[in-house]
């Protein structure tokens, strides 16, 4: 299973969140489990940054897919939404998607880093996620989702 977030903070976004599902079934095999939109604020943002809407998706990836095949396809769609090349670190955008884990898979590359390293530690990606996948168990964390959502603080 290949878990992605997604978020959004510029423009209709709800709207955005929920085509961006429905593109993301494109690229797997099986129906992609969706999280319910969550309403949050922004962390790390700059200052007076819009609230976000986040959710998570999983699916099974087609055969051959790789992290690294998946990675490029995500940030074309994220163009597709009106992502441009990015200014100011974390700023409003209109859709961000985080290829937060690939099963169990790991790895540390200049493009990539699996599992998305901060995932675990924050709250906008956990709840949607405990909402489809509560017993994930994390890579490198040996603990599932459940647990690492009872052990973060609430403004994280």
């Amino acid at each position: 299973m290949v878990f992605i977030a997604l978020g959004s903070n510029l423009g209709d976004s709800a709207q955005i969140v929920r085509q961006a599902m429905d593109r993301l079934q494109e690229f797997s095999d099986k129906p992609i489990l969706r999280s319910s939109l969550w309403d949050t604020t922004p962390v790390d943002c700059p200052p007076g940054s819009p609230r976000f809407v986040n959710a998570v998706v999983g699916l099974n990836p087609r055969r051959g897919e790789t992290p690294e095949s998946l990675l490029p396809k995500l940030q074309a769609l994220e163009r597709e939404f009106g992502r441009g090349t990015k200014k100011v670190l974390n700023e409003p955008r209109p859709l961000d998607l985080d290829l937060i884990a690939f099963g169990q898979e790991t790895c540390s590359t200049p493009d990539l880093i699996l599992p998305h390293p901060r995932a675990h530690q924050r709250k906008f990606v956990l709840e949607p996620l405990n909402e489809i996948a509560p017993d994930f168990v994390w890579p490198n964390q040996k603990k599932t989702v459940v647990k690492l959502l009872k052990q973060i603080s609430p403004a994280s």
